[in-house]
């Protein structure tokens, strides 16, 4: 059963930096920045992921990782954070490139996130039902379940708090609050 995060506080019980790669801190803040979020906690996607922007695309669940999706044709479930995708619309340097102090490996991390479309026109607007932060084993093409976090909009709220604009003092913040005093994060390949 895939654990939900609802807070920091939730998030600071996750071994980041041991057996959950830091860089996955970076991609989380970057998608709590990248996504809209209404007060009634509906998200919306601000990309297309058909379009494999932000190193996104189709994820078929095929492994049973998560839920079955619902009866019907409007949702479906996409990965987020490749870096080994072209795209216009590329995720930030701070993401793709971290501080070369880092530790652990890249391109491992990953958001997954079900959207549902509902049938009202051409452009249509793409809910997120659910968003879940996971990493691959072994740089292998399944996702391992037993890092893999159901994350809530209000947890989105929060670490948005820690961000100005692309201001990466509040991303130190966010890290520090973590109580990280070294500058392991995610090691280049």
């Amino acid at each position: 059963m895939v654990r939900s995060l609802n807070s920091i506080n939730d998030l600071k019980k996750i071994p980041f930096g041991q057996s959950v790669p830091i860089c996955s801190l970076l991609l989380l803040y970057w998608f709590a920045n990248a996504v809209d979020i209404e007060g009634n906690d509906t998200m919306t996607l601000t990309f297309n992921p058909d379009n494999r922007d932000y190193g996104s695309h189709h994820y078929g669940n095929y492994e049973g990782l998560l839920d079955p999706l619902p009866w019907g044709n409007s949702y479906k479930y996409y990965t987020i954070g490749s870096l080994n995708q072209d795209s216009e619309m590329s995720l930030p340097h701070y993401v793709v490139s971290p501080p070369a102090t880092v530790y652990g490996e890249r391109n491992r991390d990953r958001i997954i996130v079900r959207i549902t479309q509902p049938n009202t026109g051409m452009r249509a607007v793409q809910r997120i039902d659910q968003v879940y932060i996971t990493q691959h084993i072994d740089n292998e093409g399944e996702y391992d379940p037993d890092h893999t976090y159901r994350i809530t909009a209000n947890l989105l709220r929060e670490i948005r708090r820690f961000s100005v604009g692309q201001n990466q003092q509040r991303l130190l913040q966010l890290r520090n609050h973590f109580g990280s005093n070294n500058s392991r994060w995610c090691k280049p390949r």
